[in-house]
């Protein structure tokens, strides 16, 4: 029995994409403008000579989600890079084969 290759490689690729459709359905952007901003990255990626193969797509995909968040200031881009480098930290220190944790970081009330 065949069965269909997976959508989504990753568990981070299906929560990009969860994520933009959810802040589409919530009206902080339209599809059709989330399609152009996509448009416009990919279109971006082929003028910089990066291979159409399909394996950075959701990579594209995360580009134009933080560009959009941040346009519509639903964050900033020192509170992204924070963010990711918590991930990343909290990768590193993560022994193999046990899921990564990121701890949710302490609000100033």
């Amino acid at each position: 029995m065949n069965t269909p290759d997976p959508v989504f490689a990753e568990p981070w690729q299906a929560q990009a994409f969860a994520l933009a459709v959810k802040l589409s359905e919530q009206g902080y952007f339209t599809w059709k403008e989330w399609a152009a901003e996509l448009a416009a990255e990919l279109k971006a990626a082929q003028d910089r000579g990066e291979p159409d193969d399909g394996t950075h797509y959701y990579e594209h995909w995360l580009a134009t989600l933080e560009r959009l968040v941040t346009r519509k200031g639903l964050t900033d881009t020192a509170a992204l890079a924070d963010r990711k480098e918590a991930w990343a930290d909290a990768y590193r220190h993560t022994p193999h084969g046990k899921p990564v944790e990121l701890k949710t970081p302490k609000r100033s009330v």
